[in-house]
C-alpha cells in the first residue's frame, strides 16, 4: 500500500469515515475517527491527539502526540451503517511525540524495536494464534449474562452447538478482510468458542489479533449475543487461552528444524525453549495480565501452570507440536486473550533470544502428566510453577531485568502501576464466597 492507492481506493469505495486505531499499554484498542476530507493528512501523519488521556502513555503537560498510521494496515470494515452507503476504513498507527520521534509507552512500537534485535541476529519471528473466547446470551436490556447460548462441548455440533451460525459469520467476516482461517470449532466448556487463523510475521499477527477481538465482538453482537475473552467468566469449567505457535526463521529457513537430529529439534529451538522457561514467570505478568487471568491457571482444566516442556504432554507450559520441516515450532500455552499481542511477543521473543545469546540447554522435556506428580516428584524434576496471582507476577517481572528491558522503562514502569491498582482494588473488595463462607460461621 502507499498514500495514492490507498486515496485511489477510498474515493472507489465511498470511504466518508477513517478509524485511526492503536492500543493503550494495557492493549485495550482506541480510535479516533476523522472523515474523508482528513485522509490525506492522516496518512501524511500529520495528525495528533491528546496523550494524557489514554492509559499509561503521558502526562498532561506533554500531551501533544502524533498518529502516524501502518499504509498496509489500510482496511475497509465489513460492516456499514444501515442508515447510508458510506463506509468505514481503518488504519492502525505508530504513536510518536511532539518531537516527532517514535514514542517508547507504544507497545506497537516496543514489539517492532524486539523484532529489529532479532533481525540483527538474523532472525524473524513467524506467531500463530489459536485465540478462545465464550458466547453469552443478553437481558431484556442488551446487558451481558453468565448464561452461555449452548450446553456443547469440544468438537460439538449443531443442534448442540448453537453458536456455529455466530462462528460462520465470523470466520466469513475474517476471510472478508484477509484473514487465512484455519479451523473453527467448538470449545470444552460451554458457550465457549476457537478461531485459529494462520502464522505470519510476529506484527502481523499482533495487529491481527486485535482486529481478531473487533471482528469476533462486533459479529456477536449482530447475532444479539455478547462475546468475551475474559479468561475465566465461570467457576468450575475451562478457561480460555490463547496459545501461541512460535518459530524464527533464519535465510528463509526454519531455525527450529534439524533434519540431523532424531528430534527434528536445532539447537536454536533448544536455546529458545531454555530462555522462555528461564524468564516465564515475568513473561506470565504480561501474557496473563488480569486478576481474573489467575483464576484460568489451575490445575485440571488444561491450562499450563509448571514450568516445562514435552513434545506431546499438554501439561507442561511449552509443547513441540508433531510437525516438522518448516512447519517446525513451539507452542506457548500460557497466554490468555486478554494480552496485549505487541507486549506478549515481544517479551517471549526477548526471553526466547537471550536464550539463544547465551546457548542456555533446558531441562530434559517432561513426558509424564505433571499434573499428577505430587511436590517431591515435581522438585525431583526441577519443575517449578507459574505465579499463582497477579500480584506475584508483577513481582517476578520487577526482579527480571531482561523482561523489563523488552518492555522499556516507560511501558514497565507504568504496566506495573496500573496492575498494582488493579490487585489493590481486588484484594480489597468483599465477595459473595466471603459472605457465605464466613458470615454465620463466625
Amino acid at each position: 500500500m502507499d498514500k495514492s492507492t490507498i486515496m485511489k481506493i477510498a474515493a472507489e469505495q465511498n470511504v466518508k469515515f477513517i478509524r485511526l486505531q492503536f492500543t493503550d499499554i494495557l492493549g485495550v484498542m482506541k480510535a479516533i475517527s476523522i472523515t474523508e476530507e482528513q485522509l490525506e493528512k492522516a496518512l501524511n501523519g500529520e495528525l495528533m491527539f491528546d496523550g494524557s488521556s489514554i492509559e499509561g502513555f503521558v502526562r498532561i503537560e506533554e500531551s501533544d502526540m502524533y498518529l502516524k498510521p501502518d499504509l498496509d494496515t489500510f482496511l475497509i470494515l465489513p460492516w456499514n451503517n444501515p442508515s447510508s452507503d458510506a463506509k468505514t476504513a481503518r488504519l492502525i498507527c505508530d504513536i510518536y511525540d511532539s518531537d516527532n520521534q517514535p514514542f517508547h509507552g507504544s507497545p506497537r512500537q516496543a514489539l517492532k524495536q524486539m523484532l529489529q534485535e532479532a533481525a540483527e541476529l538474523g532472525y524473524s519471528m513467524q506467531v500463530g494464534p489459536e485465540p478462545e473466547f465464550f458466547m453469552f446470551q443478553l437481558d431484556e436490556t442488551g446487558a451481558p449474562t453468565l448464561k452461555t447460548n449452548d450446553k456443547a462441548g469440544y468438537f460439538d455440533l449443531p443442534p448442540v452447538d448453537k453458536g456455529e451460525n455466530a462462528r460462520r459469520d465470523m470466520v466469513e467476516t475474517l476471510q472478508r478482510i484477509g484473514f487465512e482461517i484455519e479451523a473453527a470449532h467448538h470449545e470444552a466448556a460451554p458457550g465457549q468458542h476457537e478461531i485459529d487463523f494462520k502464522y505470519q510475521d510476529a506484527l502481523k499477527t499482533a495487529d491481527n489479533i486485535v482486529t481478531f477481538r473487533i471482528v469476533v465482538r462486533t459479529v456477536a453482537q449482530q447475532h444479539g449475543l455478547h462475546a468475551t475473552f475474559m479468561p475465566k467468566p465461570l467457576f468450575g469449567i475451562a478457561g480460555s487461552g490463547m496459545h501461541l505457535h512460535i518459530s524464527l526463521f533464519k535465510d528463509g529457513q526454519n531455525a527450529f528444524y534439524d533434519a540431523h537430529d532424531p528430534s527434528g529439534l536445532s539447537d536454536t529451538c533448544r536455546f529458545f525453549i531454555a530462555g522462555v522457561l528461564k524468564h516465564a514467570r515475568a513473561i506470565t505478568a504480561i501474557t496473563n495480565p488480569t486478576v481474573n487471568s489467575y483464576k484460568r491457571l489451575v490445575p485440571g482444566y488444561e491450562a499450563p501452570v509448571y514450568i516445562a516442556w514435552s513434545y506431546r504432554n499438554r501439561s507442561p507450559l511449552i509443547r513441540i507440536p508433531a510437525r516438522r520441516g518448516i512447519g517446525t515450532r513451539i507452542e506457548v500455552r500460557s497466554p490468555d486473550p486478554t494480552c496485549n499481542p505487541y507486549l506478549g511477543l515481544a517479551v517471549i521473543l526477548k526471553a526466547g533470544l537471550e536464550g539463544i545469546k547465551n546457548q542456555e540447554q533446558p531441562l530434559p522435556p517432561v513426558d509424564k502428566n505433571i499434573y499428577e506428580m505430587d511436590l517431591a516428584d515435581r522438585k525431583l524434576n526441577n519443575i517449578e510453577s507459574l505465579p499463582e496471582n497477579l500480584y506475584e507476577a508483577i513481582s517476578e517481572l520487577n526482579r527480571d531485568e531482561v523482561i523489563q528491558q523488552a518492555l522499556g522503562r516507560h511501558i514497565h514502569s507504568r504496566f506495573c502501576y496500573a496492575k498494582i491498582k488493579e490487585w489493590e482494588n481486588y484484594s480489597s473488595r468483599v465477595y459473595e464466597w466471603e459472605i457465605e463462607e464466613y458470615l454465620e460461621k463466625f
